[in-house]
């Protein structure tokens, strides 16, 4: 028998619940709620991550085959599928991002002078994409894809140095990659890493005129 924490609980211990608390405040996001808090939400969904489920009945059935280890892990409310979707519909998702933002902050020193070609230029190197992800055309009628589908997709700027998000920006399926270049605030000696899907000649321009560099084919 176990007896000590689960690997689960041992990684939530370096979450500061001051933090988390003041963004849910900051929203409301626990207002009116008698179960099933924020914070228990978060912990859901990053089970879910982590265990890569792939639907909200998927987490479901998976909690529930391990029902009798939740409560020690955090996690104290029986979470069933209609729940989950009403919380993520309900709960304004700025808390989370805003605690995502906190965590970046946290997470970026300890991976300072970790990238060995970060080093030898001395400034920060960031790679931008986007990927698509497919949705069902009957829930998202909103991320109108193609006629038979519906998409979102997602363009990141990742630091290279610990490969850590530092801007993220959600579109429907049908935006251009390039148009997200205009979401960038640049940073002045930093590298920008781009594919070919993202040359502009005018907004490359910008990146130089703000003192920027960038790589691309």
């Amino acid at each position: 028998m176990n007896q000590g924490k689960y690997i689960f609980a041992q990684l939530f211990e370096i979450i500061y619940w001051y933090d988390f608390d003041l963004c849910v405040k900051r929203y409301g996001g626990n207002c009116g709620v008698k179960s099933f808090t924020c914070w228990e939400q978060f912990l859901v969904m990053s089970f879910a991550q982590f265990s890569y489920r792939e639907s909200l009945r998927d987490i479901e059935y998976c909690l529930e085959s391990i029902s009798s280890k939740l409560y020690h892990c955090g996690i104290k409310t029986r979470v069933t599928r209609s729940t989950l979707a009403d919380a993520n519909r309900d709960r304004d998702w700025s808390i989370y991002a805003d605690y995502a933002q906190i965590l970046i902050k946290q997470a970026l020193p300890l991976y300072k002078d970790d990238n060995k070609l970060c080093e030898e230029i001395q400034s920060v190197i960031y790679a931008f994409d986007s990927t698509t992800i497919d949705l069902c055309l009957q829930l998202f009628q909103w991320a109108k894809f193609r006629s038979t589908k519906s998409a979102v997709k997602l363009h990141v700027l990742l630091n290279i140095n610990g490969s850590i998000p530092e801007f993220i920006w959600i579109t429907d399926g049908s935006v251009h990659d390039v148009k997200a270049l205009d979401q960038l605030n640049y940073r002045p000696g930093a590298y920008y890493l781009l594919d070919k899907g993202y040359v502009s000649y005018k907004r490359l321009y910008r990146i130089e005129t703000e003192k920027a560099f960038f790589v691309t084919r």
